[in-house]
C-alpha cells in the first residue's frame, strides 16, 4: 500500500528527530523475521533505551542527509530499520545480541557512530566492546595484578626464611 505524502513527511519527521537525538545508528538488515521475533527484539532493545523504527529506505535516507554525518554511506540491501539511542555503544550491542540467536533473520549491515558512517565489519567491533562494568572489572584485575604477584613473592621469601 503507498503511503500518502502527508505521511511520508511525518515518517521523515519521526526518523529525523530520532537521528538528532540519537548518539549512535545501526542500520539492521532483517529477512523472514517473525513477528514474534521482531517484538522480542524490540522488547530486549526497549530495556536497554535503545529505538527501533522500520522506514523505505528512501524515507531513511532523506533523514539521514539532513544528519550530515561524515563519511559513506554503506550499502543498505533488502529491509532495514533503525536501531538508535543515547548510549553510544547500547544499540549496537543489543543488536548484535539478539542476532547471536537469529543469525538468519537478522544481521547488523553499518550504521553512525560519532558522526561518521561505519560499515558492518566497524560496527561489529563496536557491538563487541563488553559492557562498562565489565571493562571495570578487567581494569582493577590489571592493576591488582602486580600487587598480587609482590604478595605472592614476598610470601615465598618469607617461607624460604622461616625453613
Amino acid at each position: 500500500m503507498a503511503l500518502t505524502k502527508a505521511k511520508k513527511v511525518e515518517l521523515v519527521g519521526e526518523l529525523d528527530t530520532a537521528i538528532k537525538g540519537a548518539n549512535s545508528l545501526v542500520f539492521v538488515s532483517f529477512d523472514r523475521l517473525s513477528v514474534a521475533d521482531a517484538n522480542s527484539l524490540r522488547k530486549d532493545l526497549r530495556g536497554e533505551s535503545v529505538g527501533y523504527k522500520v522506514a523505505k529506505k528512501t524515507l531513511m535516507k532523506r533523514a539521514l542527509d539532513a544528519g550530515k554525518f561524515v563519511g559513506v554511506m554503506p550499502e543498505l540491501p533488502g529491509e532495514i530499520a533503525l536501531a538508535y539511542g543515547t548510549d553510544a555503544i547500547a544499540p549496537a550491542r543489543g543488536v548484535y545480541n539478539f542476532q547471536m540467536t537469529h543469525k538468519d533473520n537478522i544481521k547488523i549491515v553499518g550504521g553512525v557512530f560519532e558522526g561518521k558512517y561505519m560499515n558492518a565489519e566497524e560496527m561489529m567491533g563496536i557491538a563487541t566492546i563488553p559492557p562498562l562494568q565489565v571493562l571495570r572489572g578487567m581494569f582493577v584485575n590489571v592493576i591488582n595484578s602486580p600487587i598480587q604477584g609482590l604478595v605472592l613473592a614476598l610470601n615465598a621469601v618469607a617461607e624460604k626464611k622461616s625453613a
